[in-house]
């Protein structure tokens, strides 16, 4: 394929904050037409260079050509007028507001609240990115406000389009749609940067891969050319380890849930429709689904936030724990990481061992007096054992990088040694170095005899961990069927609730 000269070109660009240089002399250049993938691990740089050529952080030093001419972006305004768009793997979005009111206050004024409604509508029809633009945004999963954001960046009709982990939402048959619509956009001359740590995506779907490591750039490849493990290489430096599957062990029923039901209270929620699931100990059962289809409501279930489900309809160990709080749950040995890092599994402004206190309570003594030394002395083994990178305990949760958070979040319930440990998303977002290191430490709990029950929209993740899948949908839960029995394609199907008439449900364990 022939591009044309760049649409965009970066030189020199550089980005220095008091603890880390961001980015270091960055040079990077994308044709129009072309879908560039800019590939590195969790603190290598990406998201800072994304937001300077968004306009929304200001390089220290550097260059930026927009069709050949010099320009300083000023904000993310300035770039929408330039033709940049760009959708954020942490989103920008009003709770308050709706899907609607948000995406219209992105755009300029020329369409009136209502038509933007249509167009919304129309555009998310189009890509089968699935939108309800009346719905307030805090009513919305993590998945759904993604879309929001996804639809928001192509009703400007963007020349260049930065996509942040944008399929960590969608089946893989809707992955397959949305790179249809991207190969258009790009045949059509609208140029992409795509972020992303699927290393398939990017040798699928990109032309071109620019590799940073510690703020710098370490290469650019046709990563058509290139194997999983030679970009693992540019990317962390080595090959992630490889994970050492087993059969499972399978120990006594840990959790049981059976005939739960529960209305959802609240309007744009999911109903919940008779689940029934079980984990032993020593399995990882992993549901899978896309977002917005009652997971949400599940884990509130499961994890005692939401105390309304039936009597006997959830117990641990035998225990009926169906309106047991977060911590007499905690207390019996079940743990549970949410899949918002910042607001839930950590409070962003609080220090590292201040989080720890949101599910450890070891340094809480008699009258509610905390250990400070013991709080910090927690937070600083957690770091030096899941190798987060940190400024210390003391460091601001919302100062990690979104994989060294998650590590930290991850691994402080492992290191509570649960008996059930529910995990929801455990790598969205992060890198195939942390993921390896992540997805390791979950197998090990497994292996140790823990009972795991993982939440994930990353298909390639649920095969690789679970024993067993189940999938969920429109708030019904499939039977479970074992990894080594099970597709991609048939749990693909079963994401748009086709389990009962799929014929690959024959045979499935109940």
């Amino acid at each position: 394929m022939t591009f044309l000269p760049a649409r965009l070109e970066l030189r020199g660009i550089t980005k220095q904050y008091p603890a880390v240089r961001a980015n270091d002399s960055v040079a990077l250049s994308v044709a129009p037409g072309q879908i560039h993938a800019v590939l590195g691990e969790n603190g290598a740089g990406k998201s800072t260079l994304m937001k300077i050529i968004y306009g929304a952080v200001k390089p220290d030093a550097g260059e930026i050509l927009w069709n050949g001419q010099p320009v300083q972006v000023a904000s993310p305004a300035a770039a929408r007028q330039l033709g940049i768009s760009m959708v954020y793997q942490h989103f920008s979005l009003f709770d308050t507001l709706t899907a609607a009111e948000n995406v219209w206050l992105g755009l300029d004024k020329a369409m009136s609240l209502d038509e933007v409604t249509a167009r919304i509508r129309e555009v998310a029809a189009g890509y089968g990115l699935e939108v309800d633009p009346l719905r307030p945004v805090h009513t919305l999963s993590v998945g759904e406000r993604q879309r929001v954001e996804i639809v928001r960046a192509l009703l400007t009709k963007p020349q260049l389009l930065i996509l942040d982990e944008p399929t960590s939402v969608l089946t893989p048959q809707a992955v397959e749609k949305l790179f249809v619509t991207l190969r258009q956009l790009s045949s059509e001359g609208c140029s992409i940067l795509y972020i992303s740590h699927k290393l398939d995506e990017i040798r699928s779907l990109c032309h071109r891969c620019t590799v940073l490591r510690g703020g710098k750039v370490t290469g650019e490849v046709d990563p058509s050319q290139e194997t999983n493990a030679g970009l693992s290489r540019l990317m962390i430096g080595a090959e992630p380890p490889a994970l050492h599957a087993r059969a499972a062990t399978q120990g006594a029923t840990v959790l049981q849930v059976q005939g739960l039901s529960l209305p959802t209270t609240d309007p744009f929620g999911m109903a919940l429709k008779d689940i029934a699931l079980d984990v032993r100990a020593g399995e990882i059962l992993g549901i899978a689904g896309v977002s917005g289809n009652g997971q949400q409501e599940l884990m509130a279930a499961l994890s005692g936030e939401d105390p309304r489900a039936p009597a006997g309809s959830v117990t641990l160990f035998g225990h009926d724990i169906a309106t047991a709080s977060p911590r007499k749950r905690r207390h019996l040995g079940l743990h549970f990481v949410p899949e918002e890092r910042l607001g839930r599994g950590a409070v962003p402004t609080l220090s590292l061992a201040a989080n720890t206190l949101l599910t450890r309570t070891e340094a809480v003594g008699r009258g509610g007096w905390l250990d400070l030394a013991a709080t910090r002395a927690l937070a600083a083994s957690l770091i030096d054992r899941f190798k987060v990178k940190a400024g210390g305990p003391d460091a601001a949760a919302r100062s990690l990088s979104g994989g060294n958070l998650q590590k930290f979040i991850v691994g402080r319930e492992i290191d509570a040694n649960p008996k059930l440990l529910i995990v929801a998303q455990p790598t969205w977002g992060v890198d195939v170095g942390a993921a390896a290191q992540i997805r390791g430490e979950l197998l090990k709990l497994r292996d140790a005899g823990c009972a795991l029950l993982v939440v994930s929209e990353e298909l390639d993740e649920l095969f690789e961990l679970s024993d067993r899948l189940q999938v969920i949908a429109q708030g019904r839960l499939s039977p479970s069927v074992p990894v080594k029995e099970a597709t991609v394609e048939m749990i693909g199907e079963w994401m748009s609730g086709l389990w009962n008439a799929a014929p690959a449900a024959q045979g499935v364990a109940a």
